[in-house]
């Protein structure tokens, strides 16, 4: 009874204390397609992804009912990353919902017009102008904005020293008055400026673990506690180093009770209040204490021996790759190896997969002798109602035309299109896609289906696989080339494929651009198959690998080549559009669908290339 009674007082006293509306609030899901379209049209970088940010320490007074309730000291703002633009999950601030949606398009805008230079309140009001003279049609929904912020503010009347001084400083800004100095102010200074970002401080980070102790299934979606973006520290942990120094102070218990070593890489056990825990600290300080099972992770990466690997093909090619952080292309910057694999065994597929292939291979027959119609022909076996129609408009006071170019005519149409198919074969693949298969697996079927298709097409293809260990080892593994027939040999490598190492996606299609581009063929078709964001053990993680993955899909554009993703990552939509745009990829919501749904992919583009 205790028990129910404090948590019925904690409901009411912290719904008493709130300065949320609620029946106004909207949620970052709801609009985070639209922020991220004007974040990138107002100059944002490609790079940088949308996340939900984390409460974090705000200053400014507390009534009376916060203080019992303990509330108004944290509140989730806006904060601009390397990696990401953190906004808040749910906008609730102002009783109108127009408004509340308004502030999460100026935090998008704001984002991407600021330049970090450690102060605060002048970042902020350059931005301000900034954004204004770029989107000038904002300026109505800022003037509503500025108005209901300067409505929320405390009045510094009521503060005293330090604190008013501030405030007035913060009102001013907010109507464009920078002031005449830098004056070191920081977020957690005053009240929440919610029309404002923190752009300065340290960034979340991802402390690297040791050698060999990361593992490729870490690059994965994270689970749904771990979506918000925290901030967090890097630090060391030293007191091994002095085992004999023993706390005596009464005062030192709490700090030492704060910092407890604890081993999560070899936890197995969930901790379901470790998020609650995560969402209450300011900053996480993460400290390596190498006692991990780096030596059992080290062992399943490591290279096989020259005798147990796949047989090397040439001396192997240098590329480059790009750097976001200098703006510049690195040469020769990662070694590429191609590898053929030797099979133990022949490859025989299911009798089902069989008959799959066999429905998919009949279809691409019919297109392969398919024909189409030349419009606006002077004879023809039907009329051309549009030819006609621009005919007698055009004829209208004109002398009479005795063969009038209004018929259309069936001919037999060739299709000029050559396709070169990279399968992602990283160890992420060997996880399960459903309860009896791999990602692995389906990557396998796709493929062999894809080569029995595509060989009663008559259109030439190649198929490769691609994985990584750093950026002096990227494996291409070679399973079929464009001169090479499907057979039995072929066949066999594509059933011998099995999970690599890491996703160096960026390298793998400027390698394939390179291929592609000695092609005759008028249409050159690059499909790419990946269960997940290009990711590696150095520093091609996060905005890194996205940047260079874009760099080279944007290059064979450039080359006139048509790259298109098909994944299964549910949360591709997240970086997807930025690397392939809206309209070059797809997302296969269920892997046993990748069979169909790269043939109609592939179909697709067959239509188009015929003449």
């Amino acid at each position: 009874m205790e028990e129910w009674v404090g948590q019925q007082w904690h409901r009411f006293i912290h719904r008493a204390a709130s300065r949320q509306h609620a029946h106004a609030a909207v949620q970052l899901p709801e609009v985070q397609r639209a922020i991220g379209m004007l974040f990138r049209a107002a100059g944002g970088a490609h790079g940088v992804r949308l996340a939900p940010a984390t409460d974090t320490r705000s200053g400014g007074p507390r009534d009376w009912l916060q203080r019992i309730a303990g509330s108004g000291t944290h509140a989730a703002t806006g904060r601009l990353e390397t990696e990401a633009l953190s906004l808040p999950p749910t906008v609730a601030v102002f009783d109108d919902v127009a408004l509340n949606r308004a502030l999460y398009l100026w935090l998008a805008a704001q984002g991407a017009c600021i330049e970090a230079t450690g102060d605060w309140l002048g970042d902020n009001v350059r931005a301000s102008a900034q954004v204004l003279r770029t989107f000038p049609g904002l300026a109505a929904r800022h003037a509503g904005l500025l108005s209901a912020q300067l409505g929320l503010r405390p009045d510094p009347a009521r503060l005293k020293g330090a604190a008013a001084a501030a405030e007035r400083m913060v009102q001013r800004a907010l109507q464009g008055v920078l002031p005449a100095v830098a004056c070191g102010l920081q977020p957690q200074d005053v009240a929440p400026v919610w029309l404002w970002l923190d752009a300065g401080g340290e960034p979340a980070v991802a402390v690297a673990r040791p050698d060999g102790e990361q593992t490729p299934g870490e690059a994965r979606k994270p689970a749904a506690s771990d979506a918000r973006r925290r901030r967090a520290q890097a630090v060391t942990d030293e007191r091994d180093k002095a085992p004999l120094m023993m706390f005596f102070r009464a005062e030192s218990i709490l700090s030492w009770g704060e910092f407890v070593k604890v081993n999560r890489a070899s936890d197995d056990d969930p901790d379901d209040n470790a998020a609650g825990v995560a969402n209450d600290m300011d900053v996480l300080a993460i400290a390596p204490d190498g006692q991990s099972t780096a030596a059992r992770v080290k062992f399943d990466l490591d290279l096989p021996s020259a005798a147990a690997d796949d047989r090397p093909l040439g001396p192997g090619i240098r590329l480059p790759e790009w750097d976001f952080r200098r703006n510049a292309l690195l040469p020769e910057h990662c070694a590429l190896q191609t590898l053929v694999a030797t099979p133990a065994e022949p490859y025989v597929p299911p009798t089902a997969l069989r008959t799959t292939a066999r429905r998919v291979r009949r279809r691409l027959e019919v297109l392969r002798a398919g024909s189409g119609r030349q419009r606006a022909q002077p004879e023809g076996d039907e009329i051309d109602l549009d030819a006609w129609v621009r005919h007698r408009v055009d004829a209208a006071g004109a002398p009479h035309s005795e063969s009038p170019a209004v018929f259309t005519r069936r001919v037999r149409t060739e299709r000029s299109l050559a396709t070169l198919l990279l399968a992602d074969l990283s160890l992420s693949t060997d996880a399960y896609a459903t309860q009896t298969a791999r990602v692995i697996d389906v990557i396998r079927d796709a493929l062999y289906v894809f080569g029995e298709a595509l060989s009663a097409s008559g259109d030439p293809f190649e198929m490769l696989g691609f994985s990584s260990v750093r950026r002096q080892n990227v494996r291409i593994q070679h399973l079929k080339g464009f001169d090479e027939p499907w057979n039995a040999a072929v066949r066999d490598r594509v059933g011998a494929i099995k999970p690599g190492y890491y996703t160096r996606m960026g390298a793998a299609i400027r390698l394939a651009t390179l291929r592609l581009g000695k092609r005759p063929e008028r249409q050159r078709l690059m499909l790419i198959l990946t269960d997940g964001k290009p990711n590696d053990l150095d520093v091609y993680e996060g905005r890194y690998g996205l940047e260079d993955t874009r760099h080279a899909v944007q290059a064979a554009r450039q080359a006139g080549l048509i790259p298109f993703c098909i994944t299964i990552d549910e949360s591709a939509h997240d970086y997807l559009p930025m690397l392939f745009g809206q309209q070059g990829y797809a997302l296969v919501h269920r892997p046993q669908d990748l069979v169909d749904r790269l043939t109609r992919v592939y179909t697709g583009f067959m239509r188009q290339s015929a003449c």
